[in-house]
């Protein structure tokens, strides 16, 4: 696997202010997936502050699966908190204790029945980082080759194999706005932009895929 290239940070990416002070905690739910805590806190302002926050007990994975023809395979399903149905990159949880890359080898299996050969870390990502502490670790899956899917037991998934310029351009104009989806395919897509991907495959990426 390759991780994403190491760039210096800026000088101005530096912290500013005073951190949150927690002075009482209580956990209010607690279930298999999430927790929500509630903290009496003193804000960077020095002014008291009821804060609630939601701890996840997995990671979020998502998988771009870029195929060498240009075209990456997407996932379609019913999602329950928006009450919408929702096409997305294949994505899923990992245990904390688990090897992210173990998870999103598991999501693209389980899910569009592809394995790969070359695996890249491309982004990690704080969602919703105003009311949550998840963290999002994203791969890029090069060198597809077919295996078994198996499905959670609640989901009926469809899958889609479209151009890559097609599925970007969808996801940018709000068609598909599964912010790991939207991410992720504007890194893919950032990666051909700056050669950091194979010459022939960025090539396909950036191409007009409405032709």
């Amino acid at each position: 696997m390759t991780d994403k290239p190491a760039r210096p940070k800026p000088e101005w990416l530096q912290a500013h202010g005073t951190p949150w002070t927690v002075t009482r905690q209580t956990t209010v739910y607690d279930n298999p997936w999430i927790s929500v805590t509630e903290y009496q806190t003193i804000a960077p302002t020095g002014r008291p502050a009821l804060y609630g926050k939601v701890s996840f007990k997995n990671r979020a994975i998502g998988v771009v699966p870029l195929h060498a023809d240009g075209t990456v395979t997407l996932v379609g399903q019913n999602r329950f908190p928006h009450v919408n149905y929702s096409w997305e990159i294949p994505e899923g949880g990992a245990p904390l204790d688990e090897d992210p890359l173990d998870g999103a080898k598991r999501e693209l299996a389980e899910e569009v029945g592809l394995e790969a050969g070359d695996w890249r870390r491309i982004l990690t990502m704080e969602l919703s980082n105003s009311i949550t502490d998840e963290i999002c670790h994203g791969y890029l899956a090069l060198d597809l080759t077919p295996t078994a899917t198996a499905p959670d037991e609640t989901e009926d998934l469809a899958i889609a194999r479209v151009p890559f310029s097609q599925a970007l351009d969808a996801a940018v104009a709000g068609h598909m706005p599964d912010s790991l989806t939207v991410a992720l395919l504007l890194r893919v897509h950032h990666m051909a932009v700056k050669g950091e991907l194979p010459a022939d495959l960025a090539r396909l990426v950036l191409a007009d895929g409405r032709s």
